[in-house]
């Protein structure tokens, strides 16, 4: 495909997918990185003289306008970090007033109405597609947490304009690349919920020499090893699974917690005590790692060369169980080894705990970090080979 990087492209007027679904409290917003991880692909475009058509969703508007889930109340952040240029919000993203808007106005940025007021965004839908496209000369795809849909904004559009990989979309590949290339030894930590990420799994066990296991994902390999775990808390369906591997030969890459950090009531005030992984007793719910667990996975990876992690380690969202996730966050930030974090709550917890300048890379996709680790070809970035072979440029 063609990276942005690559190409000078000047003088146009440019569709520009971003991500910002950002989380919001009381209209502002409470964590900047999506936006920031666009200013490099901004700033190229506007030194080549181009204008910008700023596009996103918000939210899960559900296909209809609710004021909640406006753009507009984005662009006071936006404007910030481009003090010099005069976005202007349009209300809408498709239309006949829109386009006459960016072609006499004198901006150079404009921000769209959220795409997913359209009911036709989320089903690729190509009239849509072409609605949009059709105010710009050319396509760039700089939102690579949502490269994993079929979206019109992703997906359909590129069948009309000639498009490109932006600066994060570009990074995002060539870092996350490097953890289904491994330099050896190779280590995955692996939390979380749920043992759903089986493809996950199934990748890790082909590309990792030992496998961290952590989270509330922990409980389901106990269960099937028929130990109890009190109320801690897993699901039939992941017992089952966990049970499968077990019996595979890749169940000796497998490192299980030792000792956990366990509780009686779901509270962040309620009284905690250490025990071992084998002595939960059935009042009690597990929340996070022991301190031995901990020690045992510095361990591990200490040695590594490349390291890979998805998904946290305890119940970060209290303070008194985020200790595993903080202590190893800390850790990986002091080795010299590559250091690849994806999944959206993990890179939540990396800037959350004011980690993540330590590491190689943190993913901005969740669900497309996922996706990719897991082998899988996201559709918004075969869409950008497919145009390349469409659309041949000098």
């Amino acid at each position: 495909m063609r990276p942005l990087s690559q190409y000078i492209i000047s003088n146009q007027t440019i569709f520009l997918r971003v991500d910002y679904n950002v989380p919001l409290k009381n209209h502002i917003i409470q964590d900047t990185t999506k936006i920031k991880s666009s200013i490099k692909t901004i700033n190229y475009l506007l030194k080549h003289h181009n204008k910008i058509i700023l596009a996103t969703h918000l939210g899960r508007p559900d296909g209809k306008f609710q004021k909640e889930f406006s753009t507009a109340q984005l662009l006071p952040s936006i404007q910030e970090y481009f003090p010099k240029e005069k976005i202007t919000f349009l209300p809408d993203c498709i239309g006949k007033n829109i386009h006459s808007t960016i072609q006499k106005s004198s901006s150079k940025i404009f921000l769209l109405e959220n795409l997913r007021f359209y009911k036709e965004e989320e089903q690729n839908n190509t009239h849509f597609a072409h609605s949009l496209a059709s105010v710009s000369n050319s396509y760039v795809n700089d939102a690579f947490a949502v490269s994993h849909r079929a979206h019109a904004s992703v997906h359909s559009i590129t069948q009309f304009l000639p498009s490109y990989a932006g600066f994060q979309l570009e990074t995002e590949i060539n870092q996350l690349k490097l953890a289904l290339n491994p330099k050896r030894p190779c280590i995955w930590i692996i939390g979380g919920a749920k043992l759903d990420k089986i493809n996950l799994i199934n990748q890790a066990f082909k590309k990792a020499d030992y496998i961290l296991i952590g989270g509330a994902l922990s409980f389901a390999f106990l269960r099937a090893k028929n130990i109890p775990i009190g109320q801690s808390k897993t699901d039939t369906k992941s017992i089952t699974i966990a049970k499968t591997i077990l019996k595979t030969k890749y169940a000796k890459k497998l490192i299980l917690p030792q000792d956990f950090i366990v509780t009686q009531t779901m509270s962040p005030a309620a009284k905690s005590s250490f025990v071992k992984y084998n002595e939960i007793q059935p009042n009690q719910i597990a929340l996070d790692l022991g301190p031995e667990t901990i020690k045992i996975f510095k361990h591990f990876l200490r040695k590594a060369y490349t390291i890979v992690w998805n998904g946290p380690l305890g119940y970060y969202e209290w303070a008194k169980y985020a200790t595993a996730t903080k202590e190893i966050g800390r850790f990986l930030g002091t080795l010299t080894a590559t250091t690849i974090v994806g999944g959206g709550e993990t890179a939540d917890a990396m800037h959350k705990f004011h980690l993540a300048y330590n590491l190689t890379h943190v993913s901005t996709g969740g669900g497309a970090s996922l996706e990719f680790l897991s082998g899988k070809i996201l559709p918004g970035i075969q869409a950008l080979h497919d145009n390349e072979k469409k659309f041949k440029l000098k």
